[in-house]
């Protein structure tokens, strides 16, 4: 039987570790999702108002096949800067894409990224000609560890999930054949968590041992098809967006793995209600740090990886906003 991984982070995925960093002033943060050697990956993006870097490089078809590091931010579109935070570090560890090494040129890191919208969240945004996130994203990548904060912490810091407060939520999975698939999501929803009228999250089916509260609809619930609970009322245009990151260490192609992306998108299906909103900017990314094998037959192993990923997200998703609602940070 799975069961999820020791310390139930994206980070028990082997050659996976994360950084964060907020801003305290101005209610952001950024993630860094940072694999010790370029890796495959792909991204799906569903939301109707997304926000993203260099994700035209993860299609099929281009030269670059491998990227070093995946970011998520606050901020909307001032947010994609923490990539460029990220990417000098890189620079200066001498990692990055090129087609001849020549002494004189540098590499070029390939770091995609996506935001959330929490511009309107209350913070000092009146930063002046320079926005905080490349430093808060160089922050983050000098952060990088095993373990991370889950709740208020990272991109997740200033986020809203529906009425209720969001936040970063990590968990993982390994299987009885020993393959490991982690999520991390930042948590800014349009919709909503949490079941109508109950402290039960639309993931309870997922839950692994209590790791978002153990609460359980009534027994005599009864779902209206529009009654969607605690969602946000009067949306902005692009004020909202889930963004998150799959890793695995199973050997996915690049096509393989955006088949696991596109599954993986079921997990927001599973965890928030409505989504993929023309106000959302939901996108999840994936990465194959390529340590195992995929067993026999291959197109059987990517759709269990496939349904993995999505479980895990949607546990991610539950775990970020209960932990923002129950301690504003920590890791259990």
């Amino acid at each position: 039987m799975a069961k999820r991984g020791a310390k139930n982070l994206i980070t028990d995925v082997p050659g996976i570790r994360v950084g964060q960093a907020e801003d305290v002033s101005v209610r952001t943060g950024a993630t860094v999702i940072l694999p010790d050697q370029p890796v495959v990956a792909a991204v799906c993006v569903a939301g109707g108002g997304p926000g993203t870097r260099e994700t035209d490089l993860l299609a099929g078809g281009t030269l670059v096949d491998a990227v070093d590091a995946i970011v998520l931010a606050g901020g909307s579109a001032f947010g994609l800067a923490a990539a460029d935070g990220v990417a000098a570090g890189l620079k200066k560890a001498g990692r990055g894409f090129s087609l001849i090494d020549l002494p004189s040129v540098p590499k070029s890191p390939i770091v995609p990224a996506a935001i959330l919208y929490d511009l309107a969240n209350g913070g000092n945004k009146d930063w002046g000609d320079v926005s905080p996130y490349a430093a808060l994203g160089r922050k983050a990548y000098d952060a990088v560890s095993g373990t991370f904060t889950l709740g208020r912490a990272g991109a997740g810091f200033g986020a809203a999930a529906g009425a209720h407060l969001g936040g970063t939520g990590s968990a993982s999975i390994v299987t009885q054949d020993k393959i490991t698939i982690g999520a991390l999501a930042a948590v800014n929803c349009y919709g909503s968590v949490y079941m109508p009228g109950t402290d039960a999250f639309w993931a309870w089916p997922y839950e692994i041992d209590g790791e978002f509260g153990g609460a359980r609809p009534p027994a005599d619930f009864a779902m209206d098809p529009e009654d969607w609970g605690a969602a946000k009322m009067n949306p902005g245009l692009g004020q909202n967006t889930t963004i998150a990151c799959i890793a695995t260490d199973a050997i996915l192609t690049p096509d393989q793995a955006k088949r696991v992306a596109q599954m993986a998108l079921s997990g927001f299906s599973r965890a928030i209600r409505p989504v993929f909103a023309p106000f959302d900017g939901d996108a999840v990314f994936v990465l194959s740090t390529g340590k195992r094998a995929l067993p026999d037959p291959a197109p059987a192993s990517v759709a269990r990886i496939g349904e993995l990923a999505a479980s895990t997200l949607a546990r991610a998703v539950a775990r970020g906003v209960y932990t923002a609602g129950k301690t504003k940070g920590g890791t259990s």
